[in-house]
């Protein structure tokens, strides 16, 4: 069974850093387009960070742009999200997630900032930022 496992977590003052990690199990991911989104208390999910299979493109939300950097070791079959100069605002459960993107990368470019373009979620990783 395909499963995507993330890790680095954790409580942080603001100004502070994180590094996530996530480690798929039973397959190799490193023909598939990657992600990160999170979800706050009582609000919708939403997109972060993406990278192409070949790291060619990383995609970021204007949120975190400047802030996060999202990388990726195909060797070592994991997915990074560094995340540098944390807001209180970042506190959400971060999931990684993995897309087959069947429809290419010109479709993908258009649309990787959509949850239903992901195939594999995680179960997520808590992130929260103190004041």
């Amino acid at each position: 069974q395909v499963q995507l496992v993330e890790s680095g977590g954790g409580l942080v003052q603001a100004g502070g850093s994180l590094r996530l990690s996530c480690a798929p199990s039973g397959r190799t991911f490193s023909s598939y387009n990657m992600g990160w989104f999170r979800q706050a208390p009582g609000k919708e999910r939403e997109f972060v960070a993406a990278i192409t299979w070949s790291s060619s493109r990383l995609y970021y939300a204007d949120s975190v742009k400047g802030r996060f950097t999202i990388s990726r070791d195909n060797a070592k079959n994991t997915v990074y999200l560094q995340m540098n100069n944390l807001k209180p605002e970042d506190t959400a459960v971060y999931y990684c997630a993995a897309a087959i993107s069947p429809r290419g990368p010109t479709y993908y470019s258009a649309n990787y900032y959509r949850a239903y373009e992901y195939d594999y979620w995680g179960q997520g990783t808590q992130v929260t930022v103190s004041s």
